[in-house]
């Protein structure tokens, strides 16, 4: 077990640190917009009128993404569910909806397969590697599913410093909740108390905290001064402020 130090706040006692993927570790920002531009112009080129209220639904600006909209901290299945409902307010069935909903959003995967991937967060790699060298378990768990999750850690090589791979796979279970949590700390094979969550979103915060996390550190590259993270127990605007001090 390690102390960890973020700025003012110091974590005893610590066994494990759960990262969030999307905002955290990966600069993902200008794929997620593309992306849901994509979803949004398919779901419109069949049912004309929803793009733009599903762009603004999913928390698409000029140039950017909303860091506390549906498309940022939702799950896909999230999204998708949310792009069917506007789709059934044009008079369609609930049933209908969904497939319509699901076929924009799979023609949109099959167009981005082959896409670049997203770069990780400078100075994360060796952050997560100075970490696990001092003998913290690490993990990610993200609103994304679990294939993108696994698809991120072999593309940036991550599996010798990253025990858990997991993401959200049904809408039965999703961030906030904290049985996500429980159930990341039970796959790493160590107890919430002693483990920190580290996310750029509420719902991170919101999810630790909940499970009864050793603490909860809020993200938010190049600018730790914002309001949806006010609720951490500490705000941090780079990675390298996760400092050990003692063993």
């Amino acid at each position: 077990m390690v102390s960890i130090k973020c700025r003012d706040i110091t974590f005893s006692n610590i066994q494990a640190i759960i990262f969030d993927k999307d905002g955290t570790l990966e600069d993902s920002q200008e794929f997620l917009r593309l992306l849901g531009l994509k979803r949004s112009r398919l779901a419109d080129a069949q049912i004309p009128g929803v793009g733009e209220p599903l762009q603004m639904a999913f928390g698409i600006e000029s140039g950017s993404i909303d860091p506390t909209g549906l498309l940022a901290v939702g799950s896909r299945r999230e999204n998708e569910i949310v792009t069917a409902g506007y789709i059934a307010e044009t008079g369609r069935g609930w049933l209908e909806s969904l497939t319509i909903a699901g076929r924009a959003f799979n023609e949109a995967d099959e167009m981005f397969k082959n896409a670049s991937s997203s770069p990780m967060f400078v100075g994360s790699l060796e952050v997560l590697k100075y970490l696990s060298e001092a003998g913290l378990k690490l993990g990610i768990l993200s609103a994304a599913t679990t294939a993108a999750v696994q698809k991120f850690v072999k593309t940036h090589e991550l599996s010798d410093w990253i025990q858990l791979e997991m993401g959200v796979d049904s809408t039965e279970l999703n961030k906030p909740n904290p049985r996500l949590f429980l159930q990341a700390c039970e796959q790493l094979g160590v107890n919430p108390a002693a483990t920190l969550m580290v996310g750029d979103s509420t719902g991170d915060i919101q999810m630790g905290q909940n499970a009864g996390a050793a603490g909860c550190i809020g993200i938010c590259w190049g600018n730790a001064e914002v309001s949806h993270l006010e609720k951490a127990d500490v705000a941090i605007a780079s990675l390298d402020e996760i400092i050990i001090v003692a063993e």
